[in-house]
């Protein structure tokens, strides 16, 4: 009987099979590093005023921020003339402190910042305009990144977080306290950092507690975490507003986008409103005003 040939492909051999996962793996590392995302050289800070910064080292421009005019920021007056002034100093190349705004909720902190950084561009030059680059909590441990970014950027720019504090036992505010004084290289001189907080030390106060309670030296272990909030030169308070002072703050806005009540009416629908929020707040203050236009028909833009 006739011995059959086999037409079947023979088996690639051990050497031949490596080459094809070598080079398998080669195009596959190549679409990965064309794909990722590249960090920013500073280039990116030309092409807007505000950004928002990502922690894979990009910065994304913002061309509209989400702002009220600082005129209408009723009931802070003094925080509002410290902060503008020191972000003017800053802005102009002179000595400034970053700061930390913190206190009662919707008092208008995170407003301040962005009405404070608009009112400062506004009549410079685009080589001149200050930025703003907004860098979310959970990101505070990429901080590092973005001062070698902006370190040598032409830009002066204020890295801006949103309701900073820290919980149990994250350690990512270290980042934060060697940014702000603590590193070799320090805080570039273009830079200066503003946060919003509820809280005066960005902790927690049974985390405070807590660490008094356990540590073998209470005041040291404390000290570590309180001594962050102590690394801001400037302090700026929000309390709760008085009943007036929230008044003060509706009839601003309504003034301001062309909404009309009688004067009694609106005093009486303002402080029921007030009442079933619980507060008394610029937060509440626009959320009414809001309410009061839509139901009247006027229609609100923000700058």
């Amino acid at each position: 009987m006739p011995r059959r040939v086999s037409t079947a492909a023979a088996p690639a051999s051990g050497h031949e099979t490596a080459e094809r996962i070598a080079a398998a793996l080669e195009t596959i590392a190549a679409h990965l590093a064309a794909a990722a995302p590249t960090a920013d050289g500073g280039e990116t800070l030309h092409r807007a005023d505000a950004f928002i910064w990502h922690p894979d080292g990009r910065l994304a421009p913002v061309p509209h921020v989400s702002r009220v005019d600082i005129g209408l920021l009723k009931g802070i007056e003094r925080m509002r003339d410290i902060l503008i002034e020191n972000t003017e100093r800053f802005a102009n190349g002179l000595p400034a402190n970053n700061a930390l705004l913190w206190g009662a909720r919707g008092m208008g902190k995170s407003s301040l910042v962005k009405a404070a950084h608009a009112s400062i561009n506004c009549d410079r030059k685009p080589a001149d305009r200050l930025k703003l680059i907004e860098i979310h909590r959970e990101d505070i441990e990429s901080l590092p990144a973005l001062m070698d970014i902006l370190r040598h950027a032409p830009f002066n720019a204020i890295v801006f977080c949103d309701d900073l504090s820290f919980d149990g036992n994250d350690a990512s505010y270290k980042s934060l306290k060697a940014v702000l004084e603590g590193g070799i290289e320090g805080r570039p001189d273009n830079v200066i950092l503003y946060a919003t907080s509820n809280r005066r030390h960005l902790l927690a106060r049974e985390m405070i507690e807590n660490e008094r309670s356990t540590a073998i030296n209470p005041g040291e272990a404390v000290e570590e975490k309180v001594s962050l909030s102590d690394r801001f030169g400037l302090w700026l308070g929000f309390h709760r507003c008085s009943q007036d002072e929230y008044l003060a703050m509706v009839k601003g806005y309504c003034s301001h986008f062309g909404i009309k009540l009688p004067e009694e009416e609106l005093e009486r629908e303002a402080l029921e409103w007030a009442t079933t929020r619980g507060s008394r707040s610029g937060r509440v203050a626009w959320q009414f005003t809001q309410e009061l236009a839509g139901r009247l028909g006027v229609r609100i833009k923000l700058r």
